[in-house]
């Protein structure tokens, strides 16, 4: 793969990492070499795999705390990074299909984080137990579908975190009566990384009671 397929890491990378940026650039190395291959990531994805991928996801590192799951994680964008950068956070990486489960578990293994464990299921057949802290998911639908998908395994006073586009207002506004169904208040998005970041993130959080 030539070097002009591949976006040079942004300056603001160690910051945003700290003394956890060498992990960072190796999970973005195998990402490179092997993502496109094995069906993790679009050949469009590379040039801005930093930019678009990795950074849109740290940036929201500081948001979690205790127990989180995150719903689909296919490559490990944002669970591998977000786990990563919060080493003091557990992280559950939950993702149906193998081809997916086999990268992240490598990736765990590779990259020691002893954080980190990934369940091979749907969302919706996950034991729900006591739930978790902090349920997350980014890029993998539109917010009237995904709250029920993610709502049911938050504690109850837990918290979602959901990373969404700058459609994230109005996925809000569509998806209504989920939110009540669910139980959910202070919804709100919150907008990430402004100055910061080519591109800022959006996080749609919402209390499950």
């Amino acid at each position: 793969m030539s070097d002009v397929d591949v976006e040079v890491e942004p300056s603001v990378a160690p910051e945003l990492f700290g003394d956890r940026i060498g992990l960072a650039r190796r999970f973005a190395a195998a990402l490179t070499e092997h993502g496109e291959e094995r069906g993790l990531i679009g050949p469009l994805e590379l040039p801005r795999l930093w930019t678009r991928h990795i950074l849109n996801s740290v940036i929201a590192a500081p948001l979690f705390h205790g127990s989180v799951a995150d719903i689909g994680s296919g490559a490990g964008l944002p669970g591998i990074v977000l786990a990563i950068a919060r080493p003091d956070v557990e992280w559950t990486l939950i993702e149906p299909m193998e081809r997916r489960t086999t990268w992240l578990n490598e990736q765990v293994a590779e990259l020691s984080l002893d954080n980190v464990e990934v369940v091979r299921a749907r969302a919706e057949d996950v034991p729900r137990a006591e739930g978790f802290d902090v349920v997350t998911a980014r890029a993998v639908s539109a917010l009237k579908t995904l709250i029920p998908l993610t709502a049911p395994l938050v504690r109850d006073g837990g918290e979602l975190l959901l990373l969404k586009g700058m459609n994230a207002d109005n996925e809000i506004e569509a998806a209504q009566k989920q939110i009540k169904k669910f139980r959910l208040s202070d919804v709100r998005v919150e907008v990430l990384g402004e100055g910061v970041l080519a591109e800022s993130t959006r996080v749609v959080r919402a209390r499950v009671r």
